[in-house]
């Protein structure tokens, strides 16, 4: 059982989700083509990123707590991560804003943006030896500056209310595949390519790293989003 390990913290994560997506009040069945396009290519960049960091012996994965398939370096459920993570925080994003009006948190844009980029240009400044910290920050600036200077996307804090209710549920995802409750961590981070700054064993690059990607999953989700036509 114990190879079934990482498997199975991605399917209690997606599990509810998925079921919840044919409720008839909410219908995100009828976006899973959306979400796949959008996960798809965020995933083809992040995928990237992680099969790098790999290489370079930022990270590694305990293979005991897989099943064992690895394709270009990565166990298959790595791969599986960049859908169904993102599959839950769009699902509950979109419930969020389908059930509560919260449009009135984009005036809040200006100084989530300017808060959260010099945060993280003192971080890159601070840890340029620190290759997993400095390029997550560096992508993370890149976002957000996109987003909000040429883009003029208005939904970021309501996205970052989202994550930040969403971090209820990846404390102990994240915290199970970093070594919580089991005798070693699923992922594993040399220390030397990062802060060392742990939430529980949950390093903190790894909440902005999250926060970024599902900014940009969203992004493209939106694009591909089917809007139902209203009736007259």
């Amino acid at each position: 059982m114990m190879q079934y390990t990482y498997g199975l913290i991605l399917f209690c994560t997606v599990f509810i989700c998925f079921i919840a997506s044919f409720d008839r009040r909410i219908r995100f069945d009828q976006q899973f083509i959306p979400f796949l396009k959008a996960s798809a290519l965020v995933a083809f960049v992040f995928i990237a990123w992680d099969i790098w960091f790999t290489i370079r012996g930022v990270w590694w994965f305990d293979s005991r707590y897989t099943v064992g398939l690895v394709i270009a370096g990565l166990p298959m459920e790595e791969w599986l991560f960049f859908i169904f993570i993102p599959f839950s925080c769009v699902f509950t994003y979109y419930c969020i804003d389908k059930f509560f009006n919260v449009q009135y948190l984009s005036a809040f844009n200006n100084i989530i943006v300017f808060v959260s980029v010099v945060v993280c240009a003192v971080l890159a400044l601070r840890y340029t030896d620190r290759i997993y910290t400095l390029v997550t920050a560096i992508v993370t600036i890149v976002t957000l500056l996109t987003f909000h200077f040429l883009l003029r996307i208005q939904w970021i804090s309501q996205a970052s209310l989202v994550f930040t209710l969403l971090m209820l549920g990846f404390l102990p995802v994240n915290g199970i595949l970093t070594g919580t409750g089991l005798q070693s961590p699923i992922v594993n981070y040399n220390p030397k390519d990062f802060m060392g700054i742990r939430v529980l064993t949950i390093p903190i690059e790894d909440a902005i790293y999250g926060y970024t990607q599902f900014l940009l999953v969203l992004y493209f989700f939106k694009k591909f989003e089917i809007k139902k036509q209203i009736k007259p």
